[in-house]
């Protein structure tokens, strides 16, 4: 499916035929639609990147220009766009679909891009190399797993970076994983591994694409969105 004249309600079926619980199926659906990936979420109001990137910048501190970054789920590149304004030059790219990465190669702004399932494979990246780590909506049922937030840890160098931005869906499997990834970020704390830079919460990550027409005309605007948060971690200096 690559018209890229589709309307929401297009994005949105296409979205919901997504087997989530299948981290292969996941990665087949995003290669099928890389080409128009950001005009798609663009129709959705997709603000994840941009509320992540922002809240980074605003606790980052410090000179950009030599700052090495791991894009991790980087997806077409939106992270790395953002990031570029802000000043930021260095970026190694990591995401689960080839036609994902080519997307993000066109930007010119990785220095690398590597192919990994997340959950499957090791992170590609060496430990405790990067000042800062970014994960934008990367993590969820059918994404990457849980226990992908340590080795996010263990490539940032000490004193470094982790930003981690997440969509709260609707519905049991998704609730379930928020919380067991809170019992590990508390965890990973209580470990020592790195303390709390700060945390946002945004009642507006992106549009539910889930809600169907009927439905969507009975909701306020504010309910048709899905909240979200973003989690900023410094590691541990030992």
């Amino acid at each position: 499916m690559s018209d890229s004249s589709r309307t929401l309600d297009d994005v949105k079926t296409f979205l919901r035929s997504f087997k989530s619980s299948d981290p292969q199926q996941t990665k087949k659906s995003y290669d099928s639609m890389a080409e128009t990936y950001d005009q798609d979420f663009g129709l959705l109001n997709y603000r994840a990147p941009s509320l992540a990137v922002d809240f980074l910048d605003d606790n980052f501190p410090g000179a950009r220009e030599e700052v090495q970054v791991l894009d991790v789920a980087c997806g077409s590149g939106l992270v790395a766009k953002l990031m570029a304004e802000l000043g930021f030059r260095h970026f190694v790219g990591v995401d689960c679909s080839k036609g994902m990465l080519d997307q993000a190669a066109k930007t010119g702004l990785y220095q690398d891009l590597r192919l990994a399932l997340l959950g499957s494979d090791p992170l590609p990246a060496q430990t405790g190399v990067f000042d800062v780590v970014i994960l934008v909506g990367g993590l969820g049922v059918g994404f990457a797993p849980v226990s992908v937030v340590r080795e996010l840890c263990h490539a940032a160098k000490p004193g470094g970076f982790v930003c981690i931005a997440r969509g709260e869906h609707r519905g049991s499997p998704s609730e379930d994983y928020g919380k067991d990834l809170q019992r590990e970020l508390k965890l990973m704390e209580d470990e020592g591994l790195w303390r709390p830079a700060g945390h946002k919460r945004t009642l507006r990550y992106m549009q539910d694409p889930y809600l169907s027409g009927e439905s969507v005309q009975d909701l306020l605007p504010e309910e048709r969105f899905l909240s979200g948060a973003v989690y900023l971690f410094q590691k541990s200096i030992q």
